[in-house]
């Protein structure tokens, strides 16, 4: 099945889309992280969507805004596709190579819930930012609570999946992470969900004899395909992230995991690592990104000016006086 949210006549609905793309909304859903915590797994969401479905229909999806289907409590987004850290690492920090400790553990970063947007909103260019860069990737949403999974376990716990766009401020990403912590500002303003969250069950039938979920994906520029790659190029599986996430702590509904960028043309920075230049040149105002996933759907953005900077003052030379 695949899950919607939507805005129609200024009210939020969370729905059931059909095959012919009409939708069934869930009455009484507030949103779907909620019904999610609520039914406690696919075979509850499952029912639910079911339910909806025998249901009177409600506006086809051509005359709704789509909204992200799910506010997720917390955005875990990792690195697992070796081309990619090749590429970026080339591009932003000016080293060869792939680092060593990447190979021994799926690492990820927690990125912003609240900077979580719909598959059709505008873009705006981050703060202070002249390099803009997009990110494709695929996320799993997590249906039940766990806790140190193993990846068998894992599975079960993973309701669904929709297609992610990371979008990064390069030149901030390149300067704040000298520090040694962060991504923080460099990917703080937008990140994309959507169409749909399509239930584990529908991707089934694209898993691989290793595990992974043969997917194709595609990358355009104004129309222009500017990368593709499959889904099963990841070094770790989801079940494998689900669990490496779930150590020592809880996944809860909603939580998202995205699986990092994919390789050959999955972001512009890969592409600026390999070429030696930035061709194709950042993203500017006016640009759509296109980013398609088999199986889950599509996703298109449009860049537009953002704000300006608010100044921040650099830091104090302290005298580093005591009591």
């Amino acid at each position: 099945m695949r899950f919607a949210t939507y805005e129609h006549r200024a009210r939020s609905h969370v729905a059931v889309v059909a095959e012919d793309g009409t939708l069934h909304p869930l009455p009484d859903v507030p949103s779907l992280t909620a019904l999610l915590a609520e039914r406690d797994g696919l075979p509850g969401l499952l029912d639910a969507g079911t339910t909806a479905l025998a249901a009177p229909a409600g506006p086809h999806v051509s005359r709704v805004r789509l909204l992200s289907p799910l506010q997720p409590p917390t955005v875990r987004d990792f690195v697992t596709f070796e081309e990619h850290v090749e590429g970026v690492r080339r591009s932003v920090d000016g080293a060869a190579g792939v680092p060593e400790q990447w190979y021994t553990a799926p690492t990820f970063y927690f990125t912003n819930p609240y900077a979580v947007i719909g598959p059709h909103d505008d873009i705006p260019v981050p703060p202070g930012s002249t390099v803009l860069d997009f990110e494709l990737e695929v996320a799993a949403v997590i249906g039940k609570e766990g806790r140190d999974l193993t990846p068998e376990r894992a599975r079960e716990h993973i309701v669904g999946y929709t297609v992610l766009n990371d979008w990064s401020a390069r030149d901030l990403q390149s300067a704040e992470m000298r520090v040694g912590l962060g991504p923080c500002k460099g990917k703080d303003t937008a990140t994309t969900l959507g169409p749909y969250l399509v239930t584990a069950d529908e991707l089934e039938r694209y898993r691989d004899d290793d595990g992974f979920l043969r997917l194709g994906l595609t990358a355009e520029i104004n129309g222009e395909v500017v990368g593709k790659d499959l889904l099963s190029n990841m070094s770790w599986t989801f079940e494998e992230m689900v669990a490496y996430a779930s150590r020592g702590t809880s996944v809860r509904p909603g939580d998202v995991l995205g699986s990092g960028t994919c390789g050959n043309g999955g972001c512009l920075a890969e592409l600026w690592g390999v070429r030696g230049a930035q061709d194709p040149p950042p993203l500017k105002p006016g640009d759509m990104v296109t980013l398609t996933v088999e199986g889950v759907g599509s996703v298109s953005n449009t860049v537009v000016t953002g704000a300006d900077p608010v100044p921040v003052p650099a830091a104090r030379r302290r005298t580093r006086q005591r009591p």
